[in-house]
């Protein structure tokens, strides 16, 4: 079960950096994966639109995003082995 949880978190964070890598092509992301990529990205994304995170014209919700996912899996981790 843990296996697939961290799965999916890696799984969303490749997504995360696909929807970035697209912002570079407009033409890929008013596609039909670009849409698709976009709907599931941007709800997320959005829980770190208040954050000052873009600097001179650079965009960095998107590395906030992944490293927020990656310090839950790493807590997910060691709660469950401070549990078994």
């Amino acid at each position: 079960m843990l296996y697939l949880i961290f799965k999916l978190i890696d799984l969303y964070s490749w997504v995360l950096v696909i929807y970035a890598l697209l912002s570079w092509i407009p033409s890929l992301r008013d596609s039909k994966v670009g849409e698709i990529i976009s709907k599931i990205s941007v709800p997320y994304l959005n829980l770190f639109k208040s954050l000052p995170l873009q600097f001179g014209g650079f965009d960095f919700t998107v590395v906030a995003g992944i490293t927020a996912l990656q310090l839950i899996k790493r807590f997910i981790y060691i709660i469950y082995n401070m549990l078994f």
